[in-house]
């Protein structure tokens, strides 16, 4: 589904959530989280597989106790290298020479790579973790098996009573911990919303963050902020025409009220999170040909959309436009209307589900 939404100044911001674009197309890119925790500064390199050349990716480089983001695809290589100490000026290897490992990226998603003491690799993903886990699991199982089989003190039956009672045990403590887990994750996301909103809104001459790239849609100017398989976030200059957002204000006016946010339920609340004035607008689809500027718009959004992910998106069944209109937004103003720094889906951190919202987009008039 789509969520989007009209708000003030005339732009689009398109932010994807695609775990599951891997599974649904043959893509081959990854995310890779890298850890530093060898002790000293280094710096990752991407290995040209052709040529050998050596293409530097952490700028500035990983301090210790830091990590690093990196997009990249299943068999590419990087080279991990340590860097010298700024105030010794040399490595810690063997005749101060700067040590180096290497990694490739495997085919498994939520790559992680450890960078221990030493500068060694350990490279590790979901599957492997879980592997990992299971295989422990059965093997303290099989080993109390065995025990009780060699003693004697019990038949077949109750061995293999107990070694399946061991495993079940086993397995709902896992669950039990990956749920404690899932909860801690969405409730840190949710908190994090504070000091978001702090850090964003205490300095109105903070810098924006800069665009990765630059590109064009329709003579239109689009920056790129995030370009990741599970998250895409782009900016597209003058989206809206002045009488296409005069058109949605218009038809938004009459049945404007408060905001509301969902209740968990299915249903949906008033929260201090959001305070604001919406009103859900229908698109009159078969009123397109004529020209009607509220579907020119719409269509506007599915045909970006689509120009970005590879799913040919219908309007079919998707959400309406939102308009929503916020007042009191001057320095001096006690309680200004807002809305808070939220998840537009699941906050717990887990792969999308067929069916939930794959994209937010939001324009502003």
């Amino acid at each position: 589904q789509l969520c989007w939404r009209t708000k003030t100044m005339k732009s689009l911001l398109l932010s994807t959530l695609l775990p599951f674009l891997a599974m649904c197309h043959a893509d081959t890119s990854r995310s890779i989280q890298i850890m530093n925790e060898s002790g000293r500064r280094v710096e990752v390199h991407w290995v040209h597989p052709d040529t050998g050349e050596m293409v530097l990716q952490s700028t500035p480089d990983i301090l210790h106790g830091a990590s690093f983001a990196l997009n990249s695809y299943v068999t590419h290589t990087f080279q991990v290298r340590e860097l010298a100490g700024k105030k010794s000026g040399v490595c810690e290897g063997e005749g101060q020479t700067c040590r180096i490992d290497h990694f490739t990226v495997n085919s498994n998603q939520e790559q992680i790579i450890i960078i221990e003491e030493g500068i060694q690799t350990v490279h590790t993903d979901s599957k492997t973790i879980a592997a990992k886990s299971a295989t422990d699991l059965m093997d303290s199982c099989k080993a109390t098996a065995k025990k009780a089989l060699a003693s004697g003190a019990a038949d077949a039956g109750d061995i293999l009573e107990e070694l399946s009672s061991c495993v079940q045990r086993g397995v709902a403590q896992e669950i039990e911990r990956a749920n404690e887990e899932i909860s801690f994750q969405a409730e840190i996301r949710k908190k994090m919303a504070d000091s978001i909103e702090n850090y964003t809104c205490a300095d109105e001459s903070l810098n924006t963050t800069e665009a990765k790239r630059t590109g064009r849609w329709q003579g239109r100017k689009v920056d790129i902020f995030i370009d990741r398989p599970a998250s895409r976030i782009h900016t597209i200059e003058n989206f809206m025409s002045a009488e296409e957002c005069a058109a949605v204000e218009e038809r938004a006016k009459p049945i404007l009220h408060d905001a509301t946010v969902a209740d968990g339920s299915g249903g949906s609340k008033l929260s201090e999170s959001r305070k604001a004035k919406q009103a859900g607008i229908k698109v009159h689809w078969d009123k397109e040909k004529e020209g009607d500027l509220i579907a020119r718009v719409s269509r506007r959004v599915y045909d970006y959309v689509n120009n970005v992910l590879p799913f040919e998106i219908k309007e079919n069944g998707q959400e309406d436009l939102m308009s929503i209109q916020y007042f009191g937004r001057g320095p001096n103003d006690e309680a200004p209307d807002r809305y808070m720094p939220h998840c537009d889906g699941d906050c717990n951190g887990l792969e999308f589900k067929p069916g939930n919202r794959m994209a937010t987009i939001v324009m502003y008039c």
